[in-house]
């Protein structure tokens, strides 16, 4: 299917690896300029040639900066000052029992996950507002519907960015432009591969992803962890034409975990 992204400019945060890659990555092969951002030059310059490993002809524009903090963000307003598709997928996690998270862990998460979206929505989104289209995607988690105990301060952040998005959907209306979510549940990246293997030490990779989604993600209907490419994909559709007439959405890319209807 052709995407209609051909031409289109495309920033997503913390796309040096994880999903944010693979999700630039798509929408590299469907023709968009995607900046690729990261905090540090080896960082990006490395995930600029995995994407061309791939897509050899990828239009690709490199962006060193820590979009989770203020200074950051003019940093990658002043370099982009504007997008035709945002997709704010830059966020943290820890797994740390309630009572031991601290304001500080608490406000950290917070200005990496909440703030970095709140401060680049309002500035791209009114280009976008003004030129009466464009897209925003915020990357949120099946946390943010169905909280995980062990990361309640990271479940809230999810939480947030659900209500900012639908939000900042009901200033597009009447235009082309759309503001949705995508919440991916758990994927399989650096970090939750050596999560997932930090819990099963000595069990080869197969068996704890297999044991830790038996036993921490029960309700998973495809009872594995999710290839980012999968979330890559989505978010490309997302951000597409064919996906006009979806705004103000929550997007479950989370392989059935979450048991609701609604």
């Amino acid at each position: 299917m052709d995407l209609d992204l051909a031409g289109k400019t495309a920033l997503v945060t913390a796309s040096s690896g994880g999903i944010g890659l693979e999700i630039a990555r798509s929408l590299a092969a469907e023709g968009a300029r995607v900046t690729i951002n990261g905090r540090s030059e080896a960082a990006v310059g490395k995930a600029i040639e995995d994407v061309r490993k791939t897509h050899p002809a990828a239009d690709l524009v490199p962006l060193v900066a820590d979009n989770g903090t203020a200074e950051g963000c003019a940093v990658t307003i002043a370099a982009i000052p504007a997008a035709d598709i945002l997709v704010n997928n830059l966020g943290i996690y820890e797994a740390v029992g309630f009572f031991d998270e601290t304001d500080e862990a608490w406000q950290r998460l917070f200005e990496v996950n909440v703030m970095s979206g709140v401060r680049l929505a309002r500035h791209y989104l009114k280009g976008m507002i003004d030129r009466g289209k464009g897209r925003v995607v915020f990357i949120s988690s099946e946390s943010g519907i169905s909280p995980a105990p062990e990361m309640a301060h990271y479940s809230a952040t999810k939480t947030i960015q659900l209500g900012i998005s639908r939000s900042l959907a009901e200033l597009t209306k009447g235009t082309r432009v759309t503001v949705n979510s995508v919440l991916p549940g758990p994927t399989r990246t650096e970090g939750v591969e050596k999560f997932i293997s930090g819990v099963y030490p000595g069990l080869d990779f197969a068996e704890a992803e297999r044991r830790f989604m038996a036993e921490n993600r029960p309700s998973s209907l495809i009872a594995r962890l999710i290839d980012p490419k999968e979330i890559g994909d989505v978010v490309s559709f997302v951000c597409s034409e064919r996906a006009s007439a979806i705004n103000g959405s929550n997007i479950r890319a989370e392989g059935g975990l979450i048991r609701s209807a609604f």
